[in-house]
């Protein structure tokens, strides 16, 4: 996962709120701030052909647990663990 979110914020997405001292650096985990790296990553680069797999992941969903209106990139149930 440390890996896919490497290249999606050298890739087009903006990482500097998930930099520490950041407004979205908490909660301080891969699997956070992964999310939130897919999610900058697609947004930006969505039009233009850019995917939100990350070698499975991620995916699409249609729910933004915080805004419940727009799609989102987050990560995939199955990568989900408790070591992430």
């Amino acid at each position: 996962m440390q890996e896919a979110m490497n290249y999606a914020c050298g890739s087009g997405a903006d990482c500097d709120s998930i930099q520490p001292g950041g407004p979205c650096s908490q909660p301080d985990t891969v699997f956070a701030h992964a999310s939130y790296a897919f999610n900058s990553y697609w947004q930006r680069t969505k039009s233009a052909g850019g995917s939100c797999s990350f070698g499975g992941t991620a995916i699409l969903v249609t729910v933004d647990p915080s805004e419940s209106s727009i799609y989102q990139c987050s990560l995939s149930s199955s990568r989900m663990k408790s070591s992430d």
